[in-house]
């Protein structure tokens, strides 16, 4: 393929995916399923270079198979028969609740730049699965060689810790496999009543420091202080959090709007 092809490619896919997300916003679909979907979708088309009419066929036609007129969610990922979900948990909980969402099927398939799980559950025959997680702060350095005689396959990293994960069908045999799977989660934020405290703690460290610092060297110099340290230190669990809420507030305002 020369630069040219490969221009119009891309903008075919581009063109494509677009007009797909308005027609899964016009269906109701929320903003972050169709974020989840149209992402899964872009990285299989980019993987197989495969022309998007081709591959799903007319947007308005694929819309309608991934968001059917009774109001159910079909797979979001039809080249893998499957389900997809993105969600965001604190160390805290995220190693419970991989394997309480492991037993309901869900594959973590990787852990996104914000530190979001990925996961895929089979549409047709979705399978028990386990999860652990392992503290690297210098890298994984063998860790995968050492786990994986015991099954276990990295699945994500972030920061300083890796995810894995192993089917449960070496333990429990046909008994992994799950007749009945439950619906997809509608919530994706799961952060901990400690992450809150904790933060309440950092905030609460930082003013204290601000005011010292004013009493030493007065008002608008620790002012200055208390809110550069306040910034570096919460900023980025601020953003998530915030952003979570506002986007999960957005999506039950349009859920009752359609009620």
């Amino acid at each position: 393929m020369n630069g040219a092809d490969a221009v119009n490619t891309r903008y075919e896919q581009d063109g494509y995916l677009i007009d797909l997300a308005e027609r899964l916003r016009a269906r109701g679909l929320p903003a972050d399923r169709i974020e989840a979907t149209v992402e899964e979708l872009a990285a299989h088309l980019e993987e197989s270079g495969a022309d998007p009419l081709e591959e799903f066929g007319p947007a308005d036609e694929f819309a309608g198979q991934l968001v059917p007129a009774t109001g159910e969610r079909a797979p979001t990922t039809p080249a893998a028969h499957g389900e997809t979900w993105r969600w965001t948990a604190d160390t805290y909980v995220d190693e419970e609740l991989l394997n309480r969402f492991g037993d309901e099927g869900w594959e973590v398939e990787r852990v996104d730049a914000l530190g979001r799980f990925v996961c895929r559950r089979d549409a047709e025959r979705p399978q028990r699965w386990e999860y652990r997680r392992e503290l690297v702060p210098r890298g994984r350095e063998g860790l995968d060689g050492r786990l994986a005689p015991d099954g276990w396959e990295a699945c994500g990293t972030w920061l300083v810790h890796a995810w894995f994960k192993r089917p449960k069908a070496a333990s429990l045999g046909p008994g992994a496999e799950i007749a009945s799977p439950p619906p997809v989660p509608e919530r994706s934020n799961f952060l901990s009543r400690k992450f809150y405290a904790l933060v309440a703690v950092v905030i609460a460290a930082v003013a204290v420091s601000g005011v010292s610092t004013a009493l030493d060297d007065g008002a608008s110099t620790g002012l200055g202080y208390a809110t550069g340290l306040l910034a570096g230190a919460c900023a980025p669990f601020l953003l998530i959090v915030l952003g979570r809420t506002w986007r999960e507030g957005r999506e039950r305002k349009r859920a009752r709007g359609r009620e």
